[in-house]
């Protein structure tokens, strides 16, 4: 069993290291050891035939497999091989492949975003937002590079005073709070997330804004017949819950409340190629979750009559996101065990270090990707953002 484990982590990791496992350490690959993997429990080959990246994640949560160097810097040098990971998608098919109804999908999000307000204020910026930043220049802080990513995205927009803007996965509610305030929108934004609606509503409240924002715990499903129309419409970080399946459907959805000659930015986290997902992630973090492919988006946007304007890759920001999110995390660790658990804690370091390793190695993507709903000839003709 020994040979079989080195065997494996080394198909996986292709630089140099050290693996120590039942007292004995053994150095992998030619030169120098960059990092030490000490296993204090051996891993279950069956285990990691069945998904390799769920048999590391869960030993590593389990306190079973530690790194001497910064989780980062180790998962950085091997995320890069995911290709070569093991995954048996009959074994996990109710991992991989869950039912995408109503219900569901309203219970996934649920399990992700209702942890509670209180444990996301302790990393995220005072923004609360929970999707990738724009860092403009290399001094910005998490906070400045959040409002950046919102200016940037309403720019793209081309707001006017009163115009109706519909955010789909509106989350804590900052986007919409700054049209609000710096274009004189009016809005509305719609999520499965009851804690991040009672929040939303209470800065609504707390910031005067009554009058022209609200939100509501809304499927996007439901959206062609609530009756409402929008002149812009945005969504961020949403699709990735959507399901291949309901791509189409999801572009309809919005095709139905956006006026003719209306803008659209989708701003999502994309991949090469279609992939079911990752069985960690998709057990742990996000249930139900799947990386839309650029292609795949673009292919079905011309079936809705959605015209192409603009589409802008930020992969490197996220990196830088989520590098920011994993020392923010670090700095609360103690309140976050004491809040839920030495384990629980171990695995959300896991998910924001392996993810930012993911993107700085093009494993996954972000794209914005602005579109209008038919022809539209009254926009500038030079790109200005």
């Amino acid at each position: 069993m020994k040979d079989f484990i080195t065997g494996y982590l080394a198909s996986l990791i292709p630089v140099p290291f050290a693996l120590e496992q039942d007292g004995e350490t053994q150095t992998i690959g030619n030169g120098t050891p960059l990092f030490t993997v000490t296993l204090h429990k051996p891993l279950e080959k069956k285990e990691l035939l069945k998904s390799t990246s769920l048999a590391l994640a869960e030993a590593y949560m389990r306190g079973d497999l530690t790194v001497d160097k910064e989780l980062y810097y180790v998962l950085d040098h091997f995320l890069g091989e995911m290709a070569k990971f093991t995954t048996d998608t009959h074994a996990l098919k109710h991992i991989l492949h869950p039912s995408s109804t109503k219900r569901h999908q309203k219970e996934e999000v649920s399990s992700h975003y209702d942890i509670g307000n209180d444990f996301y204020r302790l990393w995220l910026d005072p923004t609360l937002s929970y999707s990738c930043a724009y860092f403009k220049n290399d001094t910005d802080t998490l906070e400045q590079a959040q409002r950046n990513k919102v200016d940037h995205i309403l720019e793209k927009l081309q707001l006017k005073e009163d115009m109706t803007l519909l955010d789909i996965g509106c989350g804590w509610g900052f986007l919409l709070l700054e049209a609000a305030k710096k274009y004189h929108i009016k809005g509305v934004g719609i999520t499965l997330s009851e804690e991040q609606a009672k929040e939303f509503q209470h800065r609504i409240e707390e910031n005067g804004l009554s009058d022209r924002l609200s939100v509501q715990l809304m499927d996007y499903r439901d959206l062609p017949k609530s009756g409402l129309t929008f002149d812009r419409v945005v969504s961020v970080g949403m699709l990735e819950h959507v399901g291949r399946d309901h791509y189409d459907l999801f572009l309809s959805c919005v095709y139905d409340v956006l006026k003719e000659g209306g803008l659209f930015l989708l701003h999502y986290i994309s991949a090469l190629q279609e992939h079911p997902g990752d069985a960690f992630i998709k057990k742990y973090i996000f249930p139900g979750g799947c990386i839309p492919s650029l292609r795949e988006i673009i292919h079905l946007m011309g079936d809705h009559r959605f015209y192409t304007l603009d589409v802008e890759s930020l992969r490197r920001h996220y990196n830088k996101t989520l590098l920011c999110w994993l020392a923010n995390f670090r700095a609360c660790r103690d309140k976050v065990v004491d809040m839920h658990g030495e384990e629980f804690a171990r695995m959300w370091e896991l998910y924001l270090a392996s993810c930012a390793a993911t993107f700085h190695n093009g494993i996954i993507d972000l794209h914005q990707i602005l579109m209008s709903k038919g022809v539209n000839n009254d926009l500038p003709m030079t790109r200005t953002v």
